[in-house]
């Protein structure tokens, strides 16, 4: 299990933030600690989930995953 927290471009608001964490808690693998405009704060099983599928969940909920 490792910790990141990544860092997102277009969050502006409550809703961005709660279309975020959708999408991250869906995938497997993944425990949301917090998000909040502009960054979210993961623990993350890499055995269940790669980079590439945490940065298509952050572009689903429609915003730009930056680090």
């Amino acid at each position: 299990m490792k910790e990141m927290t990544l860092t997102i471009q277009g969050m502006t608001c409550h809703h961005c933030v709660m279309a975020v964490r959708k999408e991250l808690t869906k995938l497997p693998g993944i425990e949301v600690r917090d998000v909040q405009i502009g960054s979210a704060r993961l623990i993350v099983d890499e055995t269940k989930v790669t980079p590439a599928l945490i940065e298509a969940a952050v572009q689903d909920a429609g915003f730009i995953l930056v680090g």
